[in-house]
């Protein structure tokens, strides 16, 4: 990863620690691509929760300080590999992952972390794509092993991953609810797949969530904030149902035999363990989904790279999110 000899901008991280160890330098050295290495330009970047819990070093996964963040960018191919032969210069492309970071005006990364950004779609929704739709592709079929019929419910609908799942969820035949804590973030997830949307800030909204399953229950929860919701959700669950833990900040106290009487599950997912061809069975789904154009991405607020400590600050404060949240370049 030579330079090819021109600096770039880029957020750089020398500690773990609060969002104020994110530090914009002017004179990052362009890296050159390997044998099977892209060069992209930058043009937006995603940012997701999971940046912040590796900047704060609370992560399973520590980089190598120093390291820049982000790993699902979009733009132009700028260079290519001698071995690449998918990617030209010019090529609109997003990642699914990069070897130096994408909170940055370039970024390499290996050919099969690559795919081609479709002309229907913005760069700013290029951005917007790999860990949320990846996340709720795994999250629905690979861990969950969703069924068309089904009755899913996305808790915390109105971010990044709750939008995906939503619209993925409609586009494969599922029965969708969704909850969210405002007007505003009820009627986006039901603009984006939702049949029916409750306010989890409601006191009684377990109730009507339960009262809309029918006395059946819920077959399969996608949960972003389970250190609140997780023993709400087991006793939503319908028999044999299962609850996907997407997201948590923290513990919460369960009572296990809420699981017993209906054998139900309880599952984590990281996008992380996902194995290559786990990777190309969501790939091919997804461009299912921007071809015939139901993947159609909710872009949140945007900021300027200088501002990644505000963003970092915001992405876990926002409770109320809605839409991704992404670096504009």
């Amino acid at each position: 990863m030579a330079s090819v000899g021109r600096f770039m901008q880029a957020i750089r991280v020398s500690e773990f620690g609060k969002p104020e160890v994110l530090k914009l330098l002017t004179d990052v050295p362009v890296p050159s691509p390997a044998e099977n290495q892209v060069l992209i330009r930058v043009l937006a970047c995603g940012i997701n929760p999971v940046d912040t819990y590796i900047r704060a070093g609370v992560y399973a996964r520590k980089p190598s300080l120093p390291y820049t963040p982000g790993s699902d960018i979009s733009g132009v191919v700028e260079d290519v590999g001698r071995n690449v032969t998918a990617f030209k210069k010019g090529d609109r492309v997003f990642t699914t992952s990069t070897i130096t970071g994408g909170y940055a005006e370039y970024t390499l990364a290996s050919q099969d972390t690559v795919c081609q950004l479709p002309e229907q779609l913005s760069f700013k929704e290029g951005a917007a794509i790999s860990v949320p739709y990846f996340t709720a592709y795994r999250a629905l079929f690979q861990k969950a092993h969703g069924r068309a019929g089904e009755v899913v419910l996305v808790h915390g609908a109105s971010g990044g991953v709750g939008i995906a799942a939503c619209q993925i969820a409609r586009a494969y035949g599922f029965k969708v609810y969704g909850t969210a804590g405002s007007s505003e973030g009820l009627n986006l997830v039901l603009k984006n797949g939702a049949h029916k949307v409750f306010n989890h800030k409601e006191k009684n909204y377990i109730e009507k969530i339960q009262e809309a399953a029918g006395g059946e229950g819920v077959n399969v929860i996608l949960e972003m904030l389970s250190n609140v919701n997780l023993s709400n959700d087991l006793k939503l669950l319908s028999s044999g149902g299962r609850v996907v833990i997407i997201g948590c900040r923290g513990s919460i106290e369960i009572n296990p035999r809420d699981t017993m009487a209906k054998e139900s599950s309880i599952i984590g997912v990281s996008l992380f363990s996902s194995t290559k061809e786990d990777w190309k069975e969501a790939t091919a789904a997804l461009y299912g989904g921007m071809e015939s154009g139901w993947l159609k991405p909710l872009i949140g607020p945007e900021y300027p790279l200088e501002k990644a400590p505000q963003a970092h600050e915001d992405i876990l404060q926002n409770s109320g999110a809605t839409g991704k949240m992404i670096f504009v370049l």
